[in-house]
């Protein structure tokens, strides 16, 4: 995951070592909010080894999600004060924030098996829609979401890159019956 902010070049965080930034990013994965709260994170493993993880929320939790970052960072002595990230979710969606693959396992499907397993929690989560932003110096990334059944339906500037932002129309959420 620390890639993904390296791959961000936020200025908020380039001063940040990154150590520092990788133990505030595990600590986050390590909270209640990140793993089945308000957001879920789910794990593509291989011999025992996390090799892939997605994450997402509820466009309309994106707020929650964000203040545990915030909270995280003004806790730690590198950072200059808390980092806030900024607002990328739209309106009605689910929000797919993070997909990522040690590069290690890059191109052997596992990007397109967790992208297979977003439907179900957005469902879940009572979403008919999953929006994502990519990188537009990622093309690599854009050609698996759209090959995926994702289309483009705008643009956004998040740090200094301008990404597409993209979605899929999922259809009908689940009825989730409580044990």
């Amino acid at each position: 995951m620390n890639l993904i902010y390296d791959e961000m070049a936020l200025t908020d965080l380039e001063d940040v070592p990154g150590p520092d930034l990788l133990e505030v990013i595990t600590a986050a994965y390590r909270t209640r909010t990140y793993l089945s709260g308000a957001a879920t994170t789910v794990v593509a493993e291989a011999q025992g080894q996390v090799v892939g993880v997605a994450f997402g929320y509820p466009g309309e939790h994106e707020d929650v999600v964000d203040d545990v970052m915030a909270d995280l960072t003004a806790a730690n002595a590198a950072f200059d004060g808390s980092y806030e990230p900024e607002a990328e979710a739209r309106p009605g969606e689910w929000y797919l924030d993070s997909l990522a693959v040690d590069p290690r396992y890059q191109g052997r499907g596992i990007g397109r098996q967790l992208l297979q397993a977003m439907p179900w929690y957005a469902r879940r989560d009572r979403q008919t829609v999953i929006g994502l932003n990519v990188d537009q110096d990622n093309p690599g990334a854009l050609r698996l979401y759209e090959r995926m059944g994702y289309r483009i339906t705008g643009t956004q500037i998040i740090g200094d890159h301008v990404y597409d932002h993209m979605q899929l129309q999922i259809g009908r959420p689940v009825r989730v019956m409580n044990a």
